[in-house]
């Protein structure tokens, strides 16, 4: 009786991810997604599920690049689908993983987009001060740039995470790890500010909506903020800053990793503050911008 990979067993690596893994809700949307693509692409093409080869997987990752998909993108889904195809192995639902035999594709070597400090001071300071949506969101800028990190780990904080006295906020990064990383006294005053009127949002009447008394950023509505939330507030703010083009959240974090190293910060400092497991993923923002170059062509040619 051939081996047939269903939905139930998809729901079943899910729950796998969840209980044992203990991933992110982030994550598991992240991989229900990716597998739902892949099991869409098998029954367009009419593949039978049960004679998945190394050249079903292939011709799916030549699909995506057809498509337009990054190398980055094409190599993220492969990781998921051959961690699906393991544990459909080990559970017994799949003979063989057919991913092994597929080389996952060079990321591109893409430098990451980053606001120069001028910019990036005339974005955090572009909401509006006397707007309690306008001190939320310049306290989510200050936020991102001082702390450098992830969207979806600035939507997990809680009240309770803000250290004031010892100016630290304690971030859920991927996988659940949690780390220590501190915070400046600007982007503090701002919270500080933004958390005494705070309640005025709570106490906001919209029946249908789930109130997180908990959560440190919070929707009109009184509800915990969303990651593409947190990208909707950037978009509208980013409207007469220079140089803003694909400018997301995440360039928050990539300028404050460019701004450290530039300032003279050391690598292996900036990775433990990225929360990254490898130097290797730090090292991406070693690129030399070109004030560093100005900077050292001055101080270093003597004809400068």
């Amino acid at each position: 009786m051939p081996i047939k990979i269903g939905n139930s067993n998809v729901q079943k690596f899910i729950t796998y991810l969840e209980i044992e893994r203990n991933v992110s809700e982030y994550t598991i949307k992240a991989y229900s997604s990716d597998i739902g693509q892949f099991l869409k692409f098998l029954e367009i093409d009419k593949e039978e599920l049960e004679n998945i080869t190394h050249r079903t997987i292939r011709k799916f990752l030549a699909h995506l690049q057809n498509k337009g998909c990054s190398n980055k993108s094409i190599g993220r889904k492969l990781a998921v689908i051959r961690s699906f195809f393991k544990f459909l192995v080990r559970e017994g639902y799949q003979k063989t993983n057919p991913t092994l035999a597929v080389s996952t594709p060079k990321a591109d070597k893409k430098l990451p987009e980053f606001l120069t400090v001028e910019n990036m001071i005339k974005l955090i300071e572009k909401p509006d001060k006397n707007d309690i949506l306008g001190i939320r969101d310049r306290a989510i800028f200050e936020t991102l740039y001082s702390t450098g990190i992830r969207v979806g780990e600035l939507t997990y904080l809680n009240i309770r995470d803000i250290d004031f006295g010892g100016g630290t906020i304690k971030v859920k990064g991927k996988g659940n790890k949690q780390r220590i990383v501190p915070i400046g006294d600007m982007a503090l005053d701002v919270i500080n500010r933004y958390s005494d009127i705070r309640d005025t949002l709570l106490n906001n009447k919209k029946p249908d909506i789930t109130k997180d008394r908990q959560a440190l950023f919070l929707d009109k509505w009184g509800g915990r903020l969303t990651a593409r939330s947190v990208e909707r507030i950037v978009r509208k703010h980013i409207i007469g800053i220079p140089k803003t083009l694909g400018i997301t959240p995440h360039t928050f974090r990539h300028s404050f990793a460019t701004h450290l190293l530039d300032a003279g910060a050391d690598l292996r400092s900036v990775q433990e503050l990225l929360g990254h497991v490898s130097l290797s993923t730090t090292q991406i923002y070693t690129h030399l911008t070109p004030e560093k170059l100005k900077r050292t062509y001055k101080k270093a040619h003597p004809r400068a």
